[in-house]
C-alpha cells in the first residue's frame, strides 16, 4: 500500500501543478458562468431555467483542460516507460492517475458548480444534488478524458485530438446529470436520472484503465 500511497501522491501534486491545476479548471467554470448572463440577457427565469444545463456543460468543458497533459509529460520524459516496468500493474498506475486528476480538478470543479448555478439563478434547494452529481460527473469525466489522452500519446496536437474522443463520450453523462437536476426542480422523479449517471461512471472506473492501459502499451510499442 506505501508504493499505491506514493503514487497517489505523486500523481495528484502533479495533477495539481500541471498547467495551474484547479485554478485554471475553475476560473474558466467561473468565466462561463459570468458571461453566460450577458449573451443571454439577465432575465432571472430565463437564467433558472437553463441554469443547470449550463452550469452541466461549463463542468465538461472545463474538465477537458487539463486531460492532454495527463499522460503526455510521462511519456515525454521516460516516466511511463518505468511506471509499465514497475510490479504495480498499468493499469492499476491508470486508475490513480485518473483518481488523482478528479482530486485535483474534479473535486474542485463539484464544489463551484453549486455556487455557479445558484448564480445563474438556480434553486438553492437543488445545490446538494448538483454537487453529488458534479461529483459523480467529475469521476467519469476523468476516466473517460484518460482514455482520450492516452489514445492522443505520440500525436502532434494532442490536445485537440483528446478533445475530438471524449467531448462524444462526455454527452452521457451531461444528458444524465442535467436530466435529474431539471426532473428534480420539476417535482418529478429524478432518481433514474442520478441512478444511470452514477452506472455510466461506475462503468468508466472499471472499463477506462483497461483501455488507457492498452493506449500506453501501443504508444510505446
Amino acid at each position: 500500500m506505501s508504493r499505491l500511497s506514493a503514487l497517489l501522491s505523486r500523481e495528484t501534486a502533479l495533477a495539481w501543478g500541471r498547467g495551474g491545476g484547479p485554478l485554471v479548471a475553475v476560473g474558466f467554470y467561473a468565466g462561463v458562468a459570468t458571461l453566460l448572463p450577458l449573451a443571454i440577457g439577465p432575465e432571472p427565469a430565463r437564467l433558472a431555467a437553463i441554469a443547470p444545463g449550463a452550469a452541466w456543460v461549463a463542468l465538461a468543458l472545463a474538465s477537458l483542460l487539463s486531460l492532454e497533459r495527463l499522460f503526455e509529460r510521462d511519456y515525454e520524459d521516460g516516466a511511463l516507460d518505468l511506471l509499465t516496468l514497475s510490479p504495480t500493474p498499468l493499469e492499476l498506475t491508470c486508475f490513480i492517475k485518473c483518481v488523482g486528476q478528479w482530486l485535483a480538478t474534479g473535486a474542485p470543479l463539484a464544489v463551484a458548480a453549486p455556487i455557479a448555478a445558484i448564480a445563474l439563478g438556480a434553486k438553492p434547494d437543488l445545490a446538494p444534488l448538483i454537487f453529488a452529481c458534479a461529483l459523480l460527473g467529475g469521476v467519469a469525466f476523468a476516466f473517460v478524458g484518460g482514455i482520450g489522452a492516452a489514445l492522443s500519446l505520440g500525436a502532434r496536437r494532442g490536445g485537440l485530438l483528446t478533445a475530438v474522443i471524449v467531448l462524444p463520450l462526455f454527452v452521457p453523462p451531461v444528458i444524465f446529470g442535467g436530466g435529474a437536476l431539471d426532473a428534480f426542480s420539476s417535482g418529478l422523479p429524478w432518481v433514474s436520472g442520478f441512478a444511470l449517471l452514477g452506472a455510466y461512471a461506475a462503468l468508466a472506473v472499471a472499463l477506462g484503465p483497461l483501455a488507457m492501459a492498452a493506449a500506453c502499451r501501443n504508444a510505446l510499442s
